[in-house]
């Protein structure tokens, strides 16, 4: 019998076109940042707080990846921004080919990568798949929710130590559910040592200042390498 290394080729040929996103991505100073979670974490809730936070002339748009149905798209879509859902049809993670035909999508309807300066991509809700697959992202961002286990980054170790970023989320919570905060921060630090960590709730709106203080952070970084690369 004959063994195909598929999932080689495979994860070689995602690389290939997230090389070639990425190069793109910086040619045109866009921010693009992969939200990475289990379920139900709160990813769309913190993209749709975040987008309400933004002024309507900013360049920013959303890629939402689920399984099926457009719901997240649907909810993002009310703050005016362009917002695109990727149904995978089972397929439990986004890859580059998925974030390239979107973008030709874009296109197609005159939305041109240069027009775009922030753009999140939210994956399909997964803590295991989506930390192989490479989408020329600038940065990982992992969601963490306090109603889930702070051993979380002990058990699925890879999008952890990949993520530069974790945000524990539905802090408001805090009182009604079993978690430790401080061992969840302990876990995260030992699997990815000085990792950034951001604690906020959707409904209460804290910490919400900080996640906004990163981004514009993590965005004038983006624009200053992009205005030296054009000098």
């Amino acid at each position: 019998m004959t063994v195909i290394p598929l999932e080689n080729k495979v994860l070689s040929e995602n690389q290939r076109i997230a090389a070639s996103l990425r190069s793109r991505f910086e040619e045109q100073g866009v921010l693009c940042l992969n939200l990475i979670s289990s379920p139900g974490s709160g990813k769309t809730m913190l993209l749709e707080r975040t987008l309400s936070r933004l002024r309507p002339e900013e360049r920013v748009a959303v890629l939402t990846g689920d399984l099926q149905t457009e719901n997240d798209a649907k909810r993002l879509a009310r703050h005016g921004f362009p917002v695109q859902q990727i149904t995978t049809g089972g397929v439990c993670h986004l890859d580059g080919r998925m974030i390239e035909r979107a973008l030709e999508r874009w296109s197609s309807d005159a939305i041109e990568l240069r027009e775009i300066e922030l753009l999140f991509i939210e994956n399909v809700g997964n803590l295991v798949c989506p930390s192989s697959y490479d989408l020329g992202e600038e940065a990982k961002i992992v969601l963490l929710s306090v109603t889930e286990g702070e051993d979380k980054p002990l058990k699925y170790p890879s999008i952890f130590a990949k993520a530069e970023l974790l945000v524990l989320t539905k802090i408001d919570l805090l009182p009604y559910v079993p978690f430790d905060m401080e061992q969840a921060r302990a876990n995260a630090r030992l699997v990815h040592p000085g990792m950034e960590i951001v604690e906020l709730s959707c409904t209460t709106g804290e910490g919400m200042d900080e996640w906004s203080g990163w981004l514009s952070r993590r965005r004038a970084g983006m624009l200053q390498r992009a205005c030296v690369a054009q000098v």
